[in-house]
């Protein structure tokens, strides 16, 4: 599933989590995924409210301990314990963002940053719930459209700092920016860690059948229109021909994690697949050959890509044209563990990461996981082959 993400006037966590329950992810997850943080005397409640005459979600976190700043280490160590743990996952590497970000700036160890605006209940719930909501509605790529970003200064424990904040910037490099008329902060570290952390790509909404819209309302009121941002759910159009490019240089001098670091840093970046396969060399020389497959629009960056993390000194550039079937995601409910299904024409297939959290955590074999899912999905369960059966 896609996200796409327009910012309209900006964008802050609790906007995007708005935003995302509008559009259908259930309320009771997203509570259940931060209350297993074991996170105290906080509620999250959603309401309607209507700006400008777009009607759109507030979210409001109503909080009764007055612990409001932590350390970033205790931040994360609660995010970690979220469920399931594809939330968790994607909660810490928000924060741990912004740890990393903050220690940069303030030259002190990530895991000793006193979060003072990030350390309160607000920005773990807001992170905790984003990353909940975007499992269960079955999100793998997010897109936005570039980030407006306006002049004006903001009041923080430090004193007197530019918008956008020094944070903000530091988790928004390599993301796609724009100015806008509005002053103030128009886009909070809470959200650019986790585009940051969902390794969200920039530009118009990708071919896709769309789906649900939902709008999430910010807390300030503008003069002269909707304080919102909306998301946009959909099915990547995958359907029919498409033409496609081939990188491919040859490595005899990298290491295996490098070349492993490389193909996850491709994927992360947009490539459609990415893989090695061995090779040799002139004098007998044992190498890799690493292939990365990409649409035309993302080549020039994944080329890029390639050339800094291998140190190679050339790249080849082959095109080709693949046949891809329509596709399309459901998330069913394994013994109260979300799982997403990936259906084919002639297939179906869970998630691998959704199978292992939900095993880990019911004490089931992966295989018996899938099973359950499959049927849950209305799906046969997959044939075992010779070798599972022992003969």
């Amino acid at each position: 599933m896609i996200c796409w993400i327009n910012p309209f006037t900006g964008l802050a966590g609790d906007m995007l989590l708005a935003a995302l329950i509008d559009a259908g992810a259930p309320l009771d997850r997203v509570r259940a995924s931060i209350a297993a943080t074991g996170l105290t005397g906080w509620d999250l409640t959603a309401d309607r409210v209507t700006d400008h005459g777009l009607t759109a979600t507030s979210v409001h976190v109503r909080v009764t301990d007055p612990h409001t700043e932590r350390r970033a280490a205790e931040v994360i160590a609660l995010a970690s314990r979220a469920a399931p743990d594809p939330v968790a996952a994607l909660a810490v590497g928000a924060l741990t963002a912004v740890a990393e970000a903050e220690g940069r700036l303030h030259g002190a160890d990530p895991g000793t940053v006193h979060l003072h605006e990030l350390g309160g209940h607000d920005t773990l719930v807001d992170v905790v719930g984003t990353a909940a909501a975007l499992h269960a509605l079955g999100v793998t790529d997010v897109v936005s459209a570039p980030l407006p970003l306006g002049p004006g200064r903001i009041d923080a424990a430090h004193g007197v700092l530019p918008c956008p904040a020094p944070a903000t910037l530091a988790l928004l490099a390599g993301a796609v920016v724009t100015g806008t008329d509005l002053p103030g902060e128009t886009v909070t570290p809470t959200a650019a860690a986790l585009l940051h952390a969902t390794r969200a790509r920039y530009g118009p909404p990708p071919p896709m059948s769309l789906g649900r819209t939902g709008y999430g309302a910010g807390t300030r009121r503008l003069p002269d229109r909707p304080n919102v941002t909306a998301v946009t759910l959909g099915e990547a159009a995958h359907a029919g021909d498409q033409d496609v490019v081939v990188l491919e240089t040859n490595l005899d001098d990298v290491t295996g994690e490098v070349l492993g670091h490389t193909i996850s840093r491709a994927l992360a970046a947009g490539a459609l697949d990415a893989w090695a396969t061995p090779a040799v060399m002139k004098k007998g020389r044992p190498a890799q050959i690493l292939h990365v497959l990409t649409t035309p629009e993302h080549e020039q960056a994944l080329r890029h890509l390639v050339l800094a993390e291998t140190g190679t000194l050339g790249v080849r550039r082959l095109t080709a044209t693949r046949t891809v079937l329509p596709r399309r995601f459901e998330t069913v409910d394994v013994d109260g563990h979300p799982v997403r299904i990936k259906h084919g024409p002639h297939r179906a297939k869970p998630e691998h990461d959704d199978l292992v959290a939900a095993a880990n955590r019911l004490g089931l074999p992966l295989r018996e996981v899938a099973d359950r899912a499959l049927r849950i999905g209305g799906q046969p369960e997959q044939p075992q082959s010779k070798e599972a059966d022992g003969d």
